[in-house]
């Protein structure tokens, strides 16, 4: 699968570009899709071609077309120099800081950050001799006070994952830049096709492919999109790491990316009136959704957004354990699992804990994640409605 762009591509919509972009028909005897290359080995024809490394695949840690064929609609997509295809989010980030950093320097992250790559900071960084440091999401610009000489990187996350505060993009990329650091941007919620931060100034975007790229709860992936000046960079780490997505799950997150726009429409909408439903309902206290009006972040997310996601978190009333797991328990259309992205509703009750110490969570009462998913939107308030009323009977 080649990389090359079509000189049309810039006015062409995002529903195009997820249609058409990254596959080349004429290159698979005239089928529709890339095909799944499974292979390792590379097979080379004369020893100067080997030495050269004049074909196009070395080896299939390096890419195939299956991989390229994903790489090639997100970097359109994003605005990107290049974007690399990794196993799982976790590896997009863990890759994407590697590339930053270097043992002495130093880390900020938002404090509203995806868990996992905060364990990986307070874990493998700190052993590694790089501080991790974490930074109230609402910190705009004032971010420029944290910033030290040997602070090389920003992780943001904007929503943060389960409180949902926005982030000034430009203003921590401003400040970012002026230390001479660059900003990464885990842009999974909104994905690119309602938020670009490349264009707010971030300097590497990284998405957990595993949620609304592939759309369908089977598959793990991770991608990697930079300007030019991170890219060279994100490549080394990437090849000294060894990361890697086998054609197979690559397949799955071509096709889920064909049905993204349609799929994201429908999960924008649906979220929103889910979230504007819950906030008159019986024991809510605040929906955190940053299409709502009443987010405190709505001003800055019509700013930089043109759309929201599936997923957003509400906050009940103070009550027990027991009120937790009556709302969950017996959830019919909902489930309770750690993922989201799919066709189907999620609901995960959250204790933020540990997780929160720049600006630590306060706010009393029980907070649930939600993902809204495709079933009947009548079907999933009744839902709600039924758990909301087994939270109260249970208090």
């Amino acid at each position: 699968m080649s990389e090359k762009k079509s000189g049309n591509s810039e006015r062409r919509s995002v529903e195009t570009i997820l249609t058409h972009h990254g596959r080349e028909p004429d290159d698979q005897f005239g089928f529709v899709n890339t095909p799944v290359y499974r292979g390792s080995t590379v097979l080379f024809k004369t020893l100067d071609d080997m030495v050269g490394q004049k074909q196009r695949f070395l080896y299939g840690r390096a890419g195939n077309p299956t991989t390229q064929s994903v790489e090639a609609v997100i970097t359109e997509l994003e605005g990107a120099y290049r974007t690399r295809l990794v196993p799982s989010g976790l590896a997009a980030i863990t890759i994407a800081v590697l590339s930053c950093v270097k043992a002495g320097d130093d880390v900020l992250i938002s404090d509203s950050a995806y868990e996992p790559g905060r364990s990986f900071a307070d874990g493998f960084l700190k052993r590694m001799g790089v501080t991790a440091r974490y930074f109230d999401p609402r910190i705009g610009a004032g971010i420029s006070a944290l910033m030290q000489p040997n602070t090389t990187a920003i992780l943001a996350e904007s929503p943060g994952s389960l409180t949902f505060e926005v982030q000034d993009i430009p203003a921590i990329a401003a400040a970012a830049h002026a230390n001479g650091a660059r900003l990464i941007v885990d842009n999974s919620w909104a994905s690119p096709l309602y938020h670009r931060p490349l264009a707010l100034g971030a300097d590497l975007v990284v998405h957990a492919g595993t949620k609304m790229f592939v759309g369908h709860s089977d598959a793990f992936a991770g991608t990697i999109s930079t300007t030019e000046a991170a890219w060279a960079e994100v490549e080394s780490t990437r090849a000294l790491l060894g990361f890697f997505t086998s054609g197979d799950d690559a397949y799955l997150v071509a096709r889920g990316l064909r049905t993204l726009a349609i799929r994201m429409k429908e999960h924008h909408s649906r979220a929103l009136e889910i979230a504007s439903w819950l906030e008159a309902q019986p024991e809510v206290v605040q929906v955190l959704h940053p299409g709502l009006s009443s987010h405190p972040d709505h001003a800055l997310f019509k700013r930089d957004f043109t759309g929201s996601g599936s997923l957003f978190s509400v906050l009940l009333a103070p009550a027990p354990r027991a009120s937790v797991a009556a709302f969950v328990d017996k959830l019919e259309i909902f489930t309770m699992g750690f993922s989201w992205g799919g066709y189907e509703s999620l609901c995960l009750p959250v204790r933020l804990g540990a997780n929160r110490t720049a600006k630590p969570w306060t706010a009393e009462g029980n907070l649930f994640r939600l993902h809204i998913g495709l079933e009947g939107i009548d079907d999933l308030k009744a839902d709600l409605a039924d758990a909301i009323a087994r939270y109260s009977a249970a208090r």
